[in-house]
């Protein structure tokens, strides 16, 4: 996606997606060429992406997402992460749209 490339945009990538690499990765779900799980961390700071934690609001307060257009987990904190906070969550996934009913603001390509 040309936002992601595009000098002046902020890109901030979370924790939660950190994880679910790992998971995958452990389960044989997907393979990283050339590196592993926890090297992905460094090599998004050292291209520019700022880093956000899963925090305890956001974490605690996940109950308030009411809509389940998905059923995977992580795919739904990014989603509360990014209405909580007020981010713009890129994804290459149409179901994710369906939460802007919930105030996400998304772009899917």
């Amino acid at each position: 996606m040309d936002l992601i490339s595009e000098k002046g945009h902020e890109i901030f990538v979370s924790t939660i997606s950190f994880w679910e690499i790992s998971l995958k990765s452990s389960l044989g779900k997907i393979r990283i060429s050339g590196g592993r799980p926890e090297d992905i961390p460094a090599i998004c700071s050292k291209i520019g992406f700022s880093i956000i934690e899963l925090s305890a609001a956001d974490s605690s307060s996940y109950h308030m997402l009411t809509a389940s257009y998905h059923k995977d987990p992580f795919d739904r904190m990014l989603v509360w992460q990014a209405i909580r906070n007020n981010y713009t969550l890129i994804s290459a996934d149409e179901q994710i749209s369906k939460y802007r009913s919930e105030g996400l603001n998304v772009l899917v390509g």
